[in-house]
């Protein structure tokens, strides 16, 4: 007995080693990100401890509305006495366009045996994380610095004044071979920056510049992808407690489809305008692609070939009918790990209990919540 309690004991140590580890990792790498976004310093051509310390003001703010996101579910398992792990933070190396991280998670390890329970710990990470995302974007506008600190980082943009933009990304005066980074803002976004001063406000496509304004909207971002009713992300706990096993099989399923719809549309390969020796072999790929997605419905193997194709062809029609329709593809890779791995339904509660008004309410705050941070195209990049 002596010696199972010693080994599950350092078995616990192990994974704590395990987990700090992966925190520092994924603090160096958010670091470095956000010295590349922020100040354009690469990592791979010229890099020192003063850019490193710079990053600072992206990694810190982001990883704290992370963090506090975690433990809302984590201190909400406690509190229903569901085992469940630390975060496991994930990082990423230092690649082109990287954030850093892929987020964090943490293991349940335990059942979850009633809805009332897997509603409070599927919400309480989101409107936690939600509340400390706000307040970093409303620090960022009200510090945002004097429309000259872009020559800082750009200087070449000093030359044309305060008025920059008009000519920066003009036609005429655009540089070539350059990638242009453009932030989408979502509604929750554009209200705080209503508040700030206009004279100061950043050009969307310097946001990614401004450390505390973008870690929040990135926040945003993934603040609405948790809420997505579907499955088991957060957003899907929240709909299984409000609508129900049936409805929550049927709306998941729904808003899944559209999803991918609306992410098709902007896939460049499959464009009616290009060649047919292109599209020979990327529309076929592509209707794979999509299968494989929709297996995650859970229909039978006729219903998820013909959604498939139901789905293609209503996206190649409004291609040809309405050619500057387009949508995000960068949803696609999401939608792909959705359907593929985690599964667009929610498995049953052993124990099935309609939700309190106090609990309805805090749901739909929640869905309010999931529609002022979505985003449909967060961030273009775009060579000029």
């Amino acid at each position: 007995m002596y010696d199972k309690l010693r080994f599950a004991m350092s078995k616990e140590k192990r994974i704590i080693i395990i987990q700090v580890l992966l925190f520092i990792a994924t603090f160096v790498t958010t670091t470095i990100a956000g010295a590349e976004w922020t100040y354009g310093k690469s990592v791979y051509v010229e890099f020192g401890w003063s850019d490193f310390v710079s990053g600072l003001h992206f990694s810190v703010p982001f990883l704290l509305i992370l963090t506090v996101h975690e433990f809302g579910h984590y201190f909400m398992a406690m509190y229903h006495k569901v085992k469940a792990s630390l975060p496991y933070y994930i990082p990423i190396p230092p690649l082109p366009f990287s954030i850093g991280t892929m987020g964090a998670v943490i293991r349940l390890r335990s059942k979850v045996p009633s809805t009332k329970q897997n509603f409070d710990i599927g919400i309480a990470g989101p409107l936690a994380g939600f509340v400390i995302a706000v307040l970093v974007l409303i620090y960022g506008f009200a510090t945002l610095p004097p429309t000259e600190y872009i020559f800082q980082i750009h200087p070449e943009y000093e030359k044309f004044g305060v008025n920059y933009a008009d000519s920066v990304y003009s036609p005429q005066h655009a540089q070539k071979n350059v990638i242009d980074v453009t932030i989408g803002k979502n509604l929750l976004y554009a209200f705080l920056e209503s508040f700030a001063d206009p004279a100061r406000v950043p050009n969307p496509h310097e946001i990614i510049h401004y450390p505390y304004l973008f870690a929040g909207f990135l926040a945003l971002i993934f603040t609405s992808l948790n809420l997505m009713p579907i499955g088991q992300l957060d957003g899907g706990h929240v709909l299984y407690g409000l609508a129900g096993h049936r409805l929550h099989r049927i709306i998941a399923s729904v808003f899944f489809v559209g999803f991918m719809f609306y992410a098709g549309l902007g896939l460049e390969y499959i464009r009616p305008s290009l060649p047919l020796s292109e599209l020979q072999w990327s529309i076929p790929l592509y209707i794979l692609f999509l299968y494989l997605a929709f297996q995650g419905l859970g229909l039978p193997l006729r219903d998820t070939i013909m959604y498939t194709l139901l789905v293609f062809a209503a996206q190649y029609i409004v291609m040809v009918l309405f050619p500057t329709v387009t949508g995000y593809s960068g949803w696609l890779v999401f939608g792909f790990i959705l359907g593929r791995f985690l599964g667009i339904r929610h498995p049953s509660s052993e124990i099935e209990e309609p939700l309190d008004e106090k609990r309805k309410i805090l749901g739909w705050i929640a869905v309010l919540i999931f529609i002022v941070c979505l985003t449909p195209n967060p961030i273009q990049l775009m060579e000029r």
